[in-house]
């Protein structure tokens, strides 16, 4: 009989989009104690799940299992890489982009079946900065959103709509220097995308072709377009064509420098970070072991992962509007309550 793999699930339990607790109940049922040895352990402030990755991997946990959102799978991937110890993720966020690449289900009942499957494969990682990114990284108009939606106190997809389409009105590109295998160009940009993985999130692919095992980045540098091309430009990233637009300027490389006039905000995985007018990305071979989905059906069928996420949201829906009905009968009693001493005084 094989040894029983030692999973450890992080949980942050209020990042993303979804309570963390019916996630919990659903594991008993999908994780056989026969074949696996179940742990929990709960974030506290930001960067714990980073300390409780980096401790799971030094007591050999076969696999750390990131519950939240793309933070959470940031910060725990990050403190994984060039170990034993692979990445599982529960995607809870409001983008959920690696997930996505990968193909792990959104719902947590088919991303839990992928962690019971325990197919691991060694992929690539990205530093910007001297910081990792197992998606995307970038300079210009998505690091300055990635900035407003840090600050914006309120999570979720229409947030970060009302983000783009507000800070689309005033965004102004820059001019950058960059220099990748003996190149050096000048460019006027809207913004320079590194991509390890497809999509920055919510299937809004900005690097359609890229691979997590080629040991190569792809780049998308898009030049300033007009407010009458804008409605063109967000129909490509959402249908997998923005190489195809002309303002779209693509290659792949291995490490790349950029150098900008002042000092500003970038992104990794889609949170903010402040860096300066010289900015060093490259990427890392096989660096990180993760848990992937290697059901061929769906590698094959985005259509099947898309009802799939329409459905959980349509679930989450449900679960607010009970939430919302169980406030208001509580707060209906206390009123009541309230009434009934009025009258007895």
């Amino acid at each position: 009989m094989n040894q029983r793999k030692r999973i450890r699930f992080i949980v942050n339990p209020i990042s993303g989009t979804r309570g963390k607790e019916s996630i919990l109940k659903l594991i008993p049922e999908y994780l056989d104690e026969e074949r696996f040895i179940v742990e929990k352990v709960f974030t506290e402030r930001s960067g714990h799940a980073a300390q409780l990755a980096k401790e799971a991997a030094e007591e050999g946990v076969d696999v750390a299992v990131a519950v939240g959102g793309d933070g959470t799978v940031n910060e725990v991937a990050r403190s994984l890489v060039h170990t034993q110890t692979a990445l599982g993720i529960i995607p809870c966020g409001s983008g959920n982009g690696l997930a996505r690449h990968l193909y792990i289900p959104i719902n947590p009942v088919g991303a839990l079946k992928i962690i019971s499957e325990c197919n691991v494969e060694e992929l690539d990682y990205g530093i910007i900065c001297d910081h990792p990114f197992f998606c995307t990284c970038g300079v210009g108009f998505d690091a300055f959103i990635s900035e407003r939606f840090a600050h914006a106190g309120k999570r979720g997809f229409m947030t970060y709509v009302d983000s783009t389409l507000k800070g689309g009105l005033t965004y102004k590109p820059e001019t950058y220097q960059i220099s990748f295998d003996g190149q050096e160009q000048t460019h006027e940009a809207f913004l320079i995308a590194c991509a390890n993985a497809s999509q920055y999130g919510n299937n809004v692919y900005i690097a359609p072709s890229a691979s997590m095992t080629d040991g190569l980045m792809d780049v998308t540098l898009l030049e300033p377009f007009n407010l009458l091309e804008a409605p063109q430009v967000v129909v490509q990233l959402l249908n997998k064509t923005i190489d195809k637009n002309p303002h779209a300027r693509t290659f792949q490389c291995r490490s790349m420098h950029i150098r900008r006039t002042e000092p500003g905000v970038v992104h990794y995985d889609g949170d903010p970070m402040e860096c300066g007018t010289d900015i060093d990305v490259r990427i890392v071979p096989h660096g990180i072991r993760v848990v992937v989905n290697n059901d061929e059906q769906a590698l094959a069928s985005p259509l099947r992962s898309a009802f799939f996420d329409i459905q959980d949201k349509m679930q989450q829906e449900m679960n607010k509007l009970r939430e919302d009905f169980v406030e208001q009968g509580e707060r209906i009693k206390r009123i009541n309550s309230e009434l009934l001493k009025m009258l007895k005084v």
